[in-house]
């Protein structure tokens, strides 16, 4: 049994704040805090690929994304991502049809910004989505899990949403 691959990818999952010049940027992925803090006793394999705001992600991007999940072992897979381009993304992991569970979570407000933070939520419930869903590309956020060509974010409330009923 393969461990759960979680590959990062950046977003606002992962940003710290300087409070001195009043920027958001990256150094660290939380990833490995938040599975101990969250007593997560799952085997989980950690990598992280890049550190960007989904906005900077380009083509390359996502192809070094898609290489790295078809050349991981596990068919469950998560991979967090910054939620403005996180869309684009699975559209472009599910074109390749690939028999891995593959979700894509992460957070509106940074990790980093403690009790605030939506991302923790979002981390257990992908954990739980990528044992339980078959094969196939989601989105897991709120609470929710997306297949890939059904959900969009609402950029006036913030959450993610089905584009039609299912």
């Amino acid at each position: 049994m393969y461990p759960i691959q979680v590959f990062v990818t950046g977003g606002t999952f992962d940003k710290e704040y300087d409070f001195i010049n009043g920027i958001l940027y990256f150094k660290n992925t939380h990833l490995p805090d938040m599975f101990q803090r969250g007593r997560c006793i799952l085997d989980i394999d950690v990598k992280t690929l890049m550190m960007i705001d989904s906005l900077e992600m380009k083509e390359e991007d996502r192809k070094y994304l898609l290489e790295q999940i078809e050349d991981c072992p596990t068919e469950q897979i998560i991979v967090t991502h910054g939620t403005d381009t996180m869309v684009e993304t699975a559209k472009y992991l599910a074109k390749e049809g690939l028999a891995k569970t593959i979700v894509i979570t992460g957070a509106m407000i940074p990790y980093a910004f403690g009790t605030s933070s939506d991302g923790f939520f979002n981390l257990g419930a992908a954990l739980a989505f990528v044992q339980s869903k078959p094969a196939g590309v989601y989105i897991s956020m709120n609470g929710y899990c997306f297949d890939w060509d059904n959900v969009r974010k609402n950029k006036k409330t913030g959450y993610f949403e089905a584009l039609k009923a299912t």
